[in-house]
Order: C-alpha cells, then structure tokens, then sequence
C-alpha cells in the first residue's frame, strides 16, 4: 500500500510540474507578444525574433539554435529575454547569446534587458555585475 501510495504521489507531482511548465511557456508568449505590440503601436519600435545556427557551439557548448528577441529604434538594438524564472546561470547564458549576436550581426547591442516575474538573489546579483538590466517583481 505504502508503494502504491509513493507511485501515485510521484505520478501527480510529475503532472503537475509538466502543468506548470506548460503554464510558464505560454505566460512567457503572451507577455512576449503583449510586449511586442506596445513597443511597436506606441513608440515605432521594431521588435523581432532573431535566430541562428551556432555550430561551434559558443553559446551552450554544442551545435544549436540561437534564439533571441530584438528590439530595434533607429539605430539602438536592445536584446530582450523574457523568462519565467531567472538563475544566475541564465544570466551567463544571455550574455552569450548577446555575444553571438554581436559576432554574427556585427551589430552590438546598447542593451541587455531580462523580463522574469522570479529571479534568484544570484542571478540580481550577477545581472549587476555584468551590465544586464533585470526585471522582475514588477
């Protein structure tokens, strides 16, 4: 009974983490495109989705898909990324991607903004540290 009880417990908490996974990915995409129409209809700003092939794999350490949200006025590029929580590893991962972005593009961005309603106290920390705007608890 005891086992019984310890499988049904563990079955519940796995549906419940997979519902709150898919509940953080469509509250990032519907924050995301709440976002993108502001920016664009109110202050002319062009917001995209850049992507792109790392095959040397700079940004995780292997070969993959870069993806990134770019906001574009005049000639200021701010790299955006939207999560529903941030760690410090995040952190260190956006500032790759903001690397790779530049080395690919040729254009530095003048901006790093992290969008997260959670943030770790290390990854505050951290975003201090290397020049990346956090918000969050907003």
């Amino acid at each position: 009974l005891r086992e019984d009880m310890k499988n049904g417990f563990e079955l519940v908490e796995r549906h419940i983490n997979a519902l709150g996974t898919r509940w953080g990915m469509m509250t990032e995409s519907a924050f995301r495109n709440s976002l993108k129409g502001l920016l664009e209809k109110s202050f002319k700003v062009r917001v995209e989705r850049w992507s792109d092939f790392d095959e040397e794999g700079f940004v995780y350490g292997y070969p993959s898909s870069v993806e990134v949200d770019v906001a574009v006025h005049d000639q200021e590029v701010i790299l955006i990324e939207v999560t529903s929580h941030a760690r410090r590893s995040d952190v260190v991962l956006f500032k790759r991607k903001a690397a790779f972005y530049e080395r690919r593009t040729g254009r530095k961005p003048s901006r790093l903004i992290i969008v997260t309603p959670y943030a770790d106290d290390d990854a505050i920390d951290l975003s201090k540290k290397l020049l990346v705007e956090l918000y969050t608890k907003v």
